[in-house]
């Protein structure tokens, strides 16, 4: 049996409660700390009062390119790598601020928050595997996601060239007929 830190182990708890809290799926708890999935189980049965969804993680970058979850992406993107280039902010921790930052936005502008802490933990990690990539739009020059290995030269953005349905939603009919 190895030896058992009583402050590391209070560490991945806190840790742990911060992303249950911030809507952590289980999988991103297993690989963020070392608690055993028992104790994960149980603490998440604790903070939020009921058992984790169950399911697999998303694994597809096609998510990230549709026009909605594309522009929260970018934005959540765009907390992340300013804070990566100002702060001394790295890994989780990084993920974590930039998220509470995209979070801080959404509420206030009244968005619905489009964007999980699970997906953009996974986007990070596409990120890093060069699975996306940012591209400049031509016409606003917002930074946005993109595929990899995509050309970008002449990229449009999904804000500056809506689809045709965007905003056609029954959420926001009901919203606008309410107005």
């Amino acid at each position: 049996m190895r030896n058992k830190s009583v402050i590391s182990e209070a560490r991945d708890i806190g840790l742990a409660i911060e992303l249950i809290k911030l809507g952590a799926r289980l999988q991103l708890l297993e690989a963020e700390t070392k608690l055993s999935r028992e104790r994960l189980l149980k603490l998440y049965k604790e903070v939020k009062g009921e058992s984790p969804p169950k399911g697999m993680l998303p694994f597809s970058t096609d998510w990230f390119m549709t026009w909605q979850p594309n522009v929260h992406a970018s934005l959540f993107m765009a907390y992340y790598h300013f804070l990566q280039k100002h702060t001394k902010l790295r890994g989780l921790e990084l993920i974590i601020k930039a998220y509470r930052m995209y979070l801080d936005q959404t509420g206030r502008s009244g968005m619905d928050t489009v964007l999980s802490l699970t997906r953009a933990w996974t986007m990070v990690r596409f990120f890093e595997a060069s699975m996306l990539q940012m591209a400049t739009c031509k016409e606003c020059g917002g930074e946005f996601v993109t595929h990899a290995h995509e050309p970008v030269k002449g990229y449009v953005c999904g804000l500056c060239h809506m689809p045709a349905r965007a905003g056609k939603t029954r959420r926001a009919a009901s919203v606008a007929a309410a107005v």
